[in-house]
């Protein structure tokens, strides 16, 4: 499967709705191209589900279903996918900081099979041959011409060939996209801890949608919290039981010793630097094993509505 063909399909069906999506298509000077879908647009709900699929290449469904926190209503962000791995890790992982003269965004999407460049890439069996590729950034800035041409020659095509997708995370598309990260995000983690992503066949996640921050430091916080704090995610898995066992434990953000308050006291405390925070918090706050081989279900961590009432809602 190319993963850039397919997100360049849903790219191509949103460009043919841009109207009903609340998106605008913008050419670069010297090649490519860039969708706001949320930057001097409003975008909406229904276009952050298209950036939730073209971030996993379209090989999962994502859809917003009903839901609440703490009491209150509010919907969540639902994922399904058979193919977890790929989609999760080789596409929507935001593994590559694109950073190019002034400008710095977290860059998502099956661009980054094309690049290679990131150690998970060595597991998931090299990079991706691409005619064109396509990535999401989480920025609040358009990209430039030089932002277009660095990717291109670090994912070895033209400039032409290159389109991106740019939200920011105090919008509506922005913030479903990547509480869309509910499974990628047990996945990384699984990933770190040395566990085989072989045994992994299916992936189901939850994880609730905050209400738009005022400003994107504040959904920083929120869309956070909305994983470690609210996110539920169920493997389908194989092999044996005693390593699940094992491995179980140390996969939720219970595991971290930074788990307790809202991310946004967290960042601050050690001044808004993502290195600095415990990297153990960064997972869902609830993950299920079910083994399909021997009928055995393994379930660690907890949700924490009252973190996420005073996120949300304080």
């Amino acid at each position: 499967m190319n993963l850039n063909k397919r997100s360049l399909w849903v790219v191509e069906a949103l460009l043919a709705r841009a109207e009903e999506r609340k998106v605008v298509e913008h050419p670069i000077e010297r090649g490519g191209r860039f969708v706001d879908c949320g930057i001097e647009v409003r975008g909406g709900l229904a276009t952050g589900i298209e950036l939730a699929r073209v971030c996993l290449a379209d090989l999962a469904d994502v859809s917003i279903v009903p839901g609440e926190v703490a009491g209150k209503s509010c919907p969540h962000v639902q994922v399904v996918t058979d193919h977890p791995v790929q989609a999760c890790l080789a596409s929507q992982y935001a593994g590559w900081a694109i950073s190019e003269g002034k400008y710095f965004a977290m860059g998502s999407g099956p661009m980054r099979a094309a690049r290679g460049g990131e150690p998970i890439f060595e597991k998931l069996g090299g990079i991706e041959e691409a005619e064109c590729v396509v990535g999401v950034l989480e920025a609040r800035k358009k990209p430039t011409p030089e932002v277009i041409a660095m990717i291109a020659s670090a994912c070895r095509i033209a400039p032409s060939a290159v389109t991106l997708l740019v939200a920011p995370t105090a919008s509506l598309a922005g913030s479903v996209q990547i509480v869309a990260r509910s499974v990628e995000t047990s996945l990384h983690k699984l990933h770190e801890l040395g566990f085989d992503l072989d045994r992994i066949l299916s992936a189901h996640g939850t994880a609730p949608l905050p209400p738009v921050a005022a400003n994107d430091l504040a959904a920083i916080g929120r869309t956070n919290d909305a994983i470690l704090y609210g996110a539920r995610v169920v493997l389908y898995v194989t092999g044996d039981d005693a390593s699940i066992e094992e491995v179980g434990p140390k996969v939720p953000s219970t595991s971290s010793h930074d788990h307790g308050e809202p991310f946004a006291a967290i960042f601050a405390r050690y001044n808004n630097n993502f290195y600095d925070v415990d990297p153990h918090l960064f997972s869902p706050a609830e993950i299920v094993f079910q083994n399909v081989e021997t009928g055995r279900v393994h379930s660690f961590g907890q949700l924490a509505p009252d973190v996420l009432a005073r996120s949300f809602f304080g």
